[in-house]
């Protein structure tokens, strides 16, 4: 039925594959197409016109492309103690006020996920909150995924507080593009960072410039196939449209792996 990992049971927290029966069996739900189409559309302009919003932008698209009630990002902390270990660096929905939160090493489905490498569904139950000392909504479905960028880790998560069959494959799929972004994001938010300390300002604009060129093609075949799939496609169709869609996250989502093997630009 599934590799849920074996955790204490007062930690609150089941964390199994994405691929286990428990999930992968779910029938899909339908998606909006438009929502797709607006969110992809608002990720590619916060990589050209606010790098620093990317990781916002992210977790305000999760929860519109998915459905979510609470979404968020978490980082390894690069000086990481066992309690003070993950930062969410963005989070929207529910769980916005968690926001800059530090987590525990343990317990903790973001270190399993990155311990496996591999999407997780989750669920996160009264003992963890009782653990962790703090007030909020119930995790009854979600989705983690982690990312890894030169070293650094983390994780991209969506969540629904009440609902207990929120998210599909097809969520896991577009999660999987997220996290990819997310990488990325947090990779050019450094190398930002890092040219207007050195007061290169002019450089992290062509930066910026070059990536919006690189992932403007794939981006626009995704918008022009979920526009005619919001036009209001049907039957044999619409399958047909998400066939193409598919085709189309997944040359976004390999441009997104080979932009993150690119090396630093320092100059």
């Amino acid at each position: 039925m599934g590799n849920s990992v074996p955790m204490p049971v007062d930690t609150g927290l089941e964390v199994i594959e994405v691929d286990s029966e428990i999930f992968a069996d779910r029938p899909l739900r339908s998606h909006d197409s438009t929502a797709q189409w607006h969110g992809m559309q608002r990720i590619a302009q916060a990589f050209v016109k606010n790098p620093q919003s990317i990781l916002q932008e992210l977790v305000d698209a999760a929860i519109e492309l998915c459905g979510a009630d609470s979404a968020g990002i978490s980082i390894e902390r690069e000086d990481a103690t066992d309690e003070r270990f993950y930062h969410w660096a963005a989070t929207a929905g529910q769980y916005s006020a968690f926001l800059n939160a530090e987590l525990p090493r343990y317990p903790s489905a973001c270190g399993i996920t990155l311990e496996r490498g591999r999407p997780q569904f989750f669920r996160v139950g009264r003992p963890f909150f009782d653990i962790m000392g703090i007030q909020a909504p119930l995790v009854t479905d979600g989705i983690l995924l982690p990312w890894t960028m030169d070293g650094t880790r983390g994780t991209i998560f969506i969540m629904a507080h009440g609902r207990t069959q929120a998210f599909d494959q097809e969520d896991c799929r577009l999660m999987q593009v997220l996290a990819e972004f997310a990488a990325m994001g947090v990779r050019q938010n450094r190398q930002h960072k890092m040219l207007l300390e050195q007061a290169r300002v002019s450089a992290a604009a062509a930066m910026a410039n070059d990536l919006a060129h690189q992932i403007n093609n794939p981006l626009q075949s995704l918008t022009n196939i979920l526009f005619l799939a919001a036009e209001g496609h049907h039957g044999e169709e619409a399958k047909a449209v998400g066939l193409q869609a598919s085709q189309d996250l997944d040359r976004l989502s390999a441009l997104v792996q080979s932009l993150l093997a690119l090396p630093f630009r320092n100059t």
